[in-house]
């Protein structure tokens, strides 16, 4: 059987462990960078936690600047308010502090400090992105994985939802992953933040164009994840848990990098998009009911038996392809009830009558559910939803 194409995209160098945030001055002196574009939000800087990344700038000696107005899950609209404010001002170098939504404003500043184009022309033509300025990525959410891939995930009012830019000059040249940033990251934050990386590493698991590469990095994501995150968001003094966390986000980003998610997050756009729910929630929300679907595919069943063989590491014994599928899922539905995600789309004001909008919306998700091994169709869609409202 001839080979498939597939490839694996990385940031140059990325730090882990204790004190990571101490490799700041060294980064910034290998890069030349002079004047610095930082940015955070303002939940972040009222907590203490982008002082960390302050003294480091510091220390560094550099000249840098503070942008913090972020809205949670922006507009592409409220995105390119921001890179206005930063455009022109001669800034040789980004450091991004946040979660997913800070991470990827400064990933899509990186490509428009030109005015050759903006977020809008970026939707319609995600090739158009250029690489302009060096980025260094610190998450403080143990989640996203946008520290790591080449997406960027904006709201379309028009539209409501929400649509993933996506182009390699995207990708981070640097990432710093320090647990001190999650120590007391509140445990609603941490559990879908978490439950999203879960999502990423089984997706991508399961994914039509998974591979070599995206196997690697989404099986070991995977079991790091089902084995740390109860205690990561449970207790706020594990930081060993919460740092393993921390890495398998990262992993499950490489994983998406290599392979792609699925219906999960196909789905889950609209639900972003009109309704502004989390996205992390919101995958957690549809991570079952789509497992469940898809695990009518037989080999589906089989790529959930091999992840049930690596993650799961009890006394429990089956034998079969369809215990262990079904084991997983049920496994993975206990942490998702554990962590107390919300399960009903009502409590977000999603009415019965919103529903044939949401098949409709979620269905026009392409670029994700060609990934699905299981045909999603209108019924499928429906059913999905329907077990959430």
């Amino acid at each position: 059987m001839a080979l498939e194409k597939y490839n694996l995209k990385l940031p140059k160098a990325v730090y882990s462990g204790t004190d990571a945030m101490e490799n700041i001055p060294e980064i910034l002196k290998g890069t030349g960078a002079k004047k610095v574009a930082a940015f955070t939000d303002k939940g972040l800087r009222s907590l203490g936690l982008f002082d960390f990344v302050e003294e480091e700038l510091k220390k560094a000696g550099v000249q840098y600047d503070i942008y913090d107005d972020f809205p949670a899950e922006p507009s592409y609209q409220a995105v390119q308010a921001v890179i206005d404010q930063f455009k022109g001002k001669g800034y040789d170098f980004i450091v991004a502090c946040g979660g997913g939504s800070v991470m990827d404003t400064a990933k899509l500043a990186s490509v428009l400090v030109t005015d050759e184009y903006g977020v809008k022309e970026l939707l319609d033509d995600p090739k158009r992105a250029k690489k302009c300025l060096q980025i260094l990525t610190i998450p403080t959410t143990a989640g996203t994985g946008a520290e790591c891939t080449p997406n960027a995930i904006v709201g379309v009012p028009e539209k409501e939802v929400k649509i993933g830019i996506v182009n390699d000059n995207m990708m981070s040249d640097f990432v710093i992953l320090d647990a001190r940033l999650i120590k007391n990251l509140p445990r609603k934050i941490a559990a879908a933040t978490g439950v999203d990386a879960m999502c990423h590493c089984i997706e991508c698991f399961t994914s039509n164009k998974c591979n070599a590469f995206s196997d690697t990095f989404a099986l070991q994501g995977f079991d790091i994840i089902m084995n740390n995150i109860v205690k990561a968001c449970d207790d706020p003094t594990a930081l060993e848990a919460k740092n393993n966390m921390q890495i398998a986000a990262f992993y499950g980003g490489v994983a998406i990098t290599a392979s792609g998610t699925t219906a999960v997050h196909a789905l889950s756009y609209p639900l972003g998009g009109k309704y502004h729910i989390a996205h992390g929630v919101s995958n957690a929300m549809l991570l079952i009911p789509v497992m469940k679907m898809n695990a009518e595919d037989p080999k589906f069943r089989e790529r959930l038996a091999t992840a049930w063989d690596q993650a799961y590491h009890g006394d429990k014994r089956l034998s079969t392809v369809d215990e262990k599928s079904e084991a997983l899922i049920n496994w993975m539905d206990e942490i998702v009830k554990h962590l107390e995600i919300p399960s009903d789309l009502k409590e977000f004001g999603v009415q019965a009558e919103d529903l044939e909008w949401l098949v409709e919306a979620g269905l026009q998700q392409q670029r994700l559910l060609v990934n699905n091994m299981k045909h999603v169709e209108k019924d499928d869609a429906r059913k999905i939803y329907q077990q959430v409202m």
